[in-house]
């Protein structure tokens, strides 16, 4: 009886221990403060080492505008990881979708294949059927949700396959008026990331595939699609809504490039999306134990897809901004991203086993990066050891969670 009285004092105590935190004992124990922390001394050594050059107008334009493209890849990237999960993906995803969006600027135009001509039927034909095949395969295995989605995904893939197998000869073009080129763009762009992303959740979540084995075929895979439609050629021909695109990712407001003022309102819908809705919880609550969610009832298999998709969406839309803002598409796009987006993400706190992770986190842990990496180049640190500074920043930031844990524990 005593050990069981024992037991149960213990008990309460690290219960209220934990309930008598206070807000700054929660605030010092976080790692974003510490990064914050950390970025902020940096900032400060920057300044009174190179006072003509980092202080400065123009490199706060710079360095903020070139960390709101990893940082809202970084947000989408929380999801996947509180889940548990991982997307190597996205740096491919990226150079997918932006040739994609570079060549509905140039064309002006949308291919459709000639249904009248047999060259035409048989593409038609072709994406018919994969369409109903995937529709059927995933509505006999996992129901209809996962079915549509699969239908939607097998439809889009089909589409592009049919259209850039099919002769020209054997294309029309849906000419698209000036004023709305742009627009359509810019959607078919979000649509691809936000499909590429589905296809990674419906063979992550409802198949039981590994996340690092898909994400990783799904890299090499839109990689590949990127060079077929580039035809491995930079496109920069943006045709007459040429203007209106640019400045989408290369205008500014207040002094402050547009992606970073996006990056500041994504941060705060997923602050808001995290800690406030069910959605948010059943993230967390995946990612701390999958099984006993599923037995609360959390709808375990609908979230984890829905996780990806979001990751595919905010690359989509990191994208956009990040195609407008350079002025041309290349198929070698985000080449190498999935490292230092995966690299914010942690440093930011998210925990790679999952259930640990934020909005803020993912925000800061991108400045960091951009900082620290242009920090070398005004001291004069070659460019390529910024990957080695950025990898012992990874490992520090797992050492520092290991330690914060077993500081709880």
């Amino acid at each position: 009886m005593s050990t069981r009285g024992t037991a149960a004092r213990v008990a309460i105590d690290e219960v209220t221990s934990l309930q008598e935190r206070t807000f700054l004992q929660r605030v010092f124990q976080s790692q974003p403060f510490w990064v914050t922390v950390a970025l902020v001394v940096i900032c400060l050594v920057m300044s009174w080492l190179q006072p003509d050059a980092f202080p400065t107008t123009d490199n706060f334009f710079n360095v903020t505008r070139n960390f709101a493209f990893i940082g809202i890849m970084a947000l989408g990237m929380t999801c996947v990881i509180l889940t548990g999960g991982i997307d190597l993906s996205v740096g491919s995803i990226m150079g997918f979708v932006g040739v994609l969006i570079g060549l509905v600027l140039q064309a002006s135009a949308i291919p459709i294949p000639i249904p009248t001509s047999g060259t035409g039927l048989v593409a038609w034909g072709a994406i018919l059927v994969a369409t109903a095949l995937a529709v059927l395969v995933f509505r006999l295995a996992l129901g209809s949700s996962a079915a549509l989605w699969a239908g939607l995904a097998a439809l889009f893939s089909a589409y592009v396959a049919a259209a850039l197998a099919v002769q020209p000869e054997h294309v029309a073009w849906l000419v698209l008026p000036p004023g709305s080129i742009w627009i359509v763009a810019t959607l078919v762009g979000l649509v691809a990331g936000a499909v590429l992303g589905a296809i990674n959740g419906v063979l992550i979540a409802h198949l039981g595939l590994p996340a690092f084995v898909v994400t990783l075929g799904m890299l090499a895979a839109a990689r590949s699609l990127a060079i077929v439609l580039s035809q491995n050629k930079m496109i920069y021909d943006f045709g007459p809504d040429a203007n209106t695109f640019y400045w989408i990712g290369g205008g500014q407001v207040l002094g402050i490039a547009n992606p970073v003022w996006v990056l500041v309102a994504l941060t705060a819908l997923f602050g808001f999306v995290f800690n406030f809705t069910s959605w948010g919880r059943w993230l967390y609550a995946i990612g701390g134990n999958e099984n006993a969610a599923r037995l609360t009832g959390v709808p375990v298999e609908r979230t984890k897809f829905q996780a990806y998709v979001v990751s595919g969406l905010m690359t989509a839309i990191a994208t956009v901004l990040s195609v407008s803002w350079a002025g041309s598409a290349l198929n070698a796009m985000g080449q190498g991203w999935e490292l230092r987006v995966i690299a914010a993400t942690v440093i930011g706190g998210a925990n790679l086993m999952g259930g640990e992770g934020g909005a803020y986190g993912a925000f800061i842990g991108a400045a960091l990066i951009e900082v620290i990496r242009n920090s070398l180049l005004m001291a004069g640190v070659d460019a390529n050891w910024q990957g080695t500074f950025v990898g012992i920043f990874i490992v520090l930031a797992v050492l520092l969670q290991k330690v914060r844990g077993r500081a709880r524990d």
